[in-house]
């Protein structure tokens, strides 16, 4: 009995771990990080919290050289849809 118990244990906390999963990757926010508009370099993000000569990018990733690269400074543009979402994007 306690082999029967152990299964299905197994079976509810892999079936909440699969809602979980679907819920986050259909609501979360893209990543964003703080950069300079022109040279396009990241940017301590209180430039861009304080008013200063940064821009929030959102996704894509800090290159090896300093700047973002492969997302957009236009939140809309960048598309986080996941398992389960429409193709309008989750955030």
């Amino acid at each position: 009995m306690a082999g029967r118990r152990l299964r299905s244990s197994t079976v509810v906390l892999g079936g909440m771990g699969l809602l979980a999963l679907t819920i986050t990757s259909c609501g979360s926010e893209p990543d964003k990080r703080c950069a300079d508009r022109t040279t396009q370099k990241t940017l301590p993000s209180s430039e861009c919290r304080s008013g200063g000569n940064g821009s929030y990018y959102y996704g894509g990733s800090k290159g090896s050289d300093g700047k973002v690269d492969g997302g957009s400074f236009d939140k809309s543009a960048v598309d986080r849809g996941g398992f389960g979402c429409s193709g309008s994007g989750g955030g």
